[in-house]
Order: structure tokens, then sequence, then C-alpha cells
């Protein structure tokens, strides 16, 4: 944006502090000091976040992870990625998609000339399930708050679901993947928002064949598509 544009960076910034000002609430913050670090950019604002997520015990799942897995990537991203939780490197790690699924994302996006490093990526819960089961209600509400300033911080345009338990939570819908995948859905409380479902980069190194990959291929030139569409529209 232009320092020309006053009225652009005054808006920008009490979007900013809206959006702040809500996830705290989720967090159960009823009262807040003043200080003018509310309106920060998305980097200051993750990192803020980062640091109150330190330490979390607001679900079960915190009783057996090893570290916290946050998030990585650019904190301007018009693009995220979210799966559902960490798995057992991530857990090691501290990163997201750091394992042999996250290996094989890479050259999911690479398939579409999309770098790693301009997407931001995170998930559903922080914390890894045991046994890599899906996250259960009670934890998705725990990290809910977390994932929401994740994403009112970054802001992006297009959201890429990875598998079917992502998209049925971003979605609030129970259709399976194969129902969900390949179109595009409206993002509830963001409007301009897409998300994109697609299979999980584990689920397509289980079943390597190639029906599942040239479906893959399709959802991930659809988000290539989308995510021109707006960097084009940003001049970005």
């Amino acid at each position: 944006m232009s320092p020309a544009d006053p009225a652009g960076s005054l808006a920008d910034a009490l979007h900013g502090l809206a959006g702040h000002l809500r996830w705290q609430q989720a967090l159960g913050f009823r009262e807040l000091a003043l200080s003018g670090d509310y309106l920060a950019g998305s980097p200051a604002v993750l990192r803020r976040l980062e640091a109150q997520i330190a330490g979390c015990t607001r679900c079960k799942l915190a009783g057996g992870r090893s570290t916290i897995v946050f998030g990585s990537g650019a904190p301007d991203a018009r693009l995220v990625l979210i799966g559902e939780g960490p798995g057992e490197e991530e857990d090691r790690q501290g990163k997201p998609f750091v394992g042999r699924a996250g290996q094989k994302l890479t050259e999911m996006l690479a398939s579409v000339g999309i770098a790693r490093d301009e997407v931001y990526i995170c998930n559903i819960v922080k914390c890894r399930p045991p046994g890599n089961r899906n996250p259960e209600p009670d934890e998705i509400a725990a990290c809910a708050p977390f994932l929401a300033g994740q994403l009112r911080a970054i802001r992006p345009a297009v959201i890429g679901a990875l598998g079917t338990f992502a998209a049925q939570t971003l979605l609030r819908t129970k259709e399976p993947i194969s129902r969900l995948r390949g179109r595009l859905h409206p993002y509830a409380g963001a409007p301009g928002v897409v998300v994109i479902p697609t299979f999980h980069p584990a689920f397509i190194l289980r079943n390597p064949g190639i029906e599942y990959r040239k479906q893959a291929f399709e959802d991930l030139k659809l988000i290539r598509r989308e995510y021109d569409r707006v960097r084009g529209a940003s001049g970005g």
C-alpha cells in the first residue's frame, strides 16, 4: 500500500486492531492494558500469539506432547495451508510438515511452481494427538482461538485444507473429501477468502496410485490459479 493512502493505512490498522481484540476475547481476556503494539504488523502479532501459546494446558494433548507446533512460513502469505495436527517428527522438531508428509507437500507445491517459503503452514491443533489419531472436539475448541489468531494476523486470500479432517473442520461440514475437493468454498466470517480442500500428503504417500495423484494435481492447479488471481489483484 502506498504511503500516500492514509485512509487505506488507517483501515488496515483498524482491521488489525479488531482482529487482535477478537482473538484476545476468544482466549478469555476481558480487560487489556492499552499499548500501541496492537497495531503491529503480522510478524509481531504472530510472535506475540506464539508466546501466548507457550506452555499451553488448555486441553489433554498437552500431557503427551514434546513441543507445541505453532506454524511456520511467510507472515504475510496470501496462501495458507492447514493440516489436521502434528505428527511424530513435527512434535520432535516443533515445525509443521517436516516429516515424510512434509517432504511430499513440498514436492506437491513445487509441481505447480509454488515455493514453500512463500506460504504459511499450520494445523488445526498445535499438539500431536496420541498415535496420530484425529483431534477430538474439545481439543479443536481449545486450539480454535490460536488458529483464528493466525488467520487474522496473516489475512490470507486462499486457504488450502489438507485432508478430510482439516477440510471438514474449516468448512463445518461432515461431507467427505471426495465431495469437497476440486472446487472453491467460502470461508465463514471472512468475505472473499476461499478454501480449497485437497488430499493430505500422507494420504498420497499411502495411496500412490495415478487416480489420487491426478486429482491432487488438479486441486493444486486450482490453488495456483486462485493464488495468482489474488496476487494479481493486490499487485503482489
